[in-house]
This record gives structure tokens, sequence and C-alpha cells, in this order.
């Protein structure tokens, strides 16, 4: 998988593609149906696809009191766009001299002098251009002067229109489980291992924690059933995971994702890059009276999530 950084990146011989465009936050089932359509119209007429997202995302830029968090990076959304039969992946650096581009011009600029586009791909309720200005009939207009076709392609899933947004919704309320339902596979939080206050350990529950940061979106406080891979060797563990501050406990109170690793405690994962994924939220976050009350809850959690997990 290729990832330009900007038209610059474009190699000069690249021929004639199949583009989508859209942030693509995320890679939902909605998004997957535009690139299915794109893969098999390159397909058909032998193109390379090439997605065209934005780095950061525009809101970032246009509103940034109203930006999202993000549910991916742009290396996880290329890996998940690859997945879904994309070649290459445009990450356009987005300021406001591209915000300040006319519909016509992102045409001119993007899809025909850099990416030769034979074929464009959309949702349909996509805009762009200079105040939103261009839609989908704009592309096909366009294309009838520059020599492509445009379809927008509606974002549905049965009486449901998948969005991040909703990603995001499910999420803000613990509702992994419908998070999964729209992107077509358990949603993951990525980082790397950082030390704690091993507070776990010493309750014979260690666990691998993992920052929480404001630009990520990460599910609600509260105690999950999930999994965690490491990146370096690909091995994938059941997990028992809680989001949160460790209300139970003074001290310094950050957000962090904490996973224990069922029926291990011998894995050293310090400094190693992992994704923790979410499949099913077992309860809310809640402070305890005392140690006994926490630990007897932990192998309460424990017990649930490998019943979930069939671990």
């Amino acid at each position: 998988m290729q990832i330009w950084r900007s038209l610059d990146d474009i190699p000069g011989g690249l021929g004639r593609t199949a583009v989508v465009i859209g942030n693509f936050d995320g890679v939902h089932l909605g998004h997957r149906g535009v690139l299915s359509r794109a893969r098999a119209l390159a397909d058909d007429r032998g193109l390379q696809v090439v997605a065209v997202t934005f780095d950061p995302h525009p809101m970032a830029v246009l509103r940034p009191e109203h930006a999202p968090t993000m549910l991916t990076t742009i290396e996880r959304r290329a890996e998940l766009l690859a997945d879904a039969g994309v070649d290459a992946v445009l990450a356009l650096p987005f300021d406001t001299s591209v915000a300040a581009w006319s519909p016509a011009e992102f045409v001119t600029r993007v899809l025909v002098d850099a990416l030769h586009a034979a074929a464009v791909v959309v949702g349909a309720n996509f805009r762009f251009g200079r105040r939103a200005a261009g839609d989908v009939q704009t592309l096909v207009e366009e294309g009838r002067v520059h020599d492509f076709v445009a379809e927008g392609i509606a974002l549905d899933g049965g009486p449901m229109v998948w969005s991040s947004t909703y990603v995001r919704t499910c999420l803000a309320a613990g509702d992994v489980a419908g998070a999964a339902e729209a992107l077509g596979h358990p949603y993951a939080v990525r980082g790397i291992v950082v030390q704690g206050d091993q507070r776990g350990r010493e309750l014979g529950y260690p666990t691998a924690n993992v920052p929480t940061d404001g630009l990520t979106a990460a599910p609600a406080d509260g105690v999950y059933a999930g999994r965690l891979r490491r990146l370096d060797t690909g091995e994938d563990f059941p997990a028992a995971i809680s989001v949160g501050t460790n209300p139970t406990f003074d001290g310094e109170r950050y957000r962090r994702i904490e996973s224990f690793v069922l029926d291990r405690t011998d894995l050293e994962l310090y400094g190693v890059e992992v994704d923790v994924s979410f499949v099913e939220k077992l309860r809310g976050m809640a402070a305890f009276d005392s140690v006994d009350e926490l630990l007897a809850q932990m192998a309460d959690d424990v017990r649930r999530a490998r019943e979930i997990l069939g671990a």
C-alpha cells in the first residue's frame, strides 16, 4: 500500500485511476459500499483504485471547536482501505488554501492533473470545494468535461445510514457492539504500552496500559470484553479491558485503557505497540468501598469476559 502525503508525492507515470474521495474515518460499512463499487469499475477497466482522504480532518481547520475525535490514524485508515481493495491512498494535506479551492479547481488539481481519473465514486451525500459548493452532480458535470464518469453511492445499511458520527455516538455510549456492527469489525484503539502504577499486578491482574488522548475516540468509561493484539508479532489474546481513571484509588487521574490478558501473567509488553479491540461492554465504571469488593468484581468481570470471548 502506497501512502502519498501530497500531490507532489504522486508518481509521474501513474496511469488512469478509479478514485474514491472521503474522510474514510473508521472505513465503516457505508464506506465499503463505495469502495466495492470503485473496485468493480477498476477491475472492469484495468485501473488502480486510489482513495483520497484529508489530513487533518477538514473540520479541524474550518471549525476546530467542532472537530470530531478520530476513529483511525492515517496509517490505520490506509490498512483498512487496502483490505477493502484500494491500491494507494492520497492523504491530501488540508489547510485554508485547499479549503478555498472551488469545486472545479479541486477537480482539475486533484482528479484530472494528479490522478488522471477515469472514474470517481463518492458517498451520495459527498460535498467538496469552497463552502461545500460541490456535490455528486457537480462531479458528473465536471466528468463530462474531463472524460471521467462519476457516481454517488448511498451509505445505507438496511434502515441505517452508516457514518463515522454514528460510530462515535455508539462509542460515547459504551455501545461497542453497535460500533462493531457499523464498522464490520470490533472497534480498536492503537497505542504503545506504557508503565502504569502497577496496582493491577499487585492485585493479581497485571494490565497493559495504553494512554488515551483527546484526539482519538475511545469507548465510554467502563469494563469490556475484548482482545489485545501485538503488532510486532501478530499474537492475539482475549482480554478484560478497563477504560477510565481507576476511581477506587486516590492518586493521578488520567484516562487510560488497561487490558488484562486472560490467564497470562508472564507477558512483558512495555514499549510494544498494540491494538485493543472492544467486543462487548460488561459494566460501567464504579468506585468500590474496599479492595476485597473490587477483587470480587474483577473476578466476575474476567469470568464474563471468558464466556463472551469463548476463552
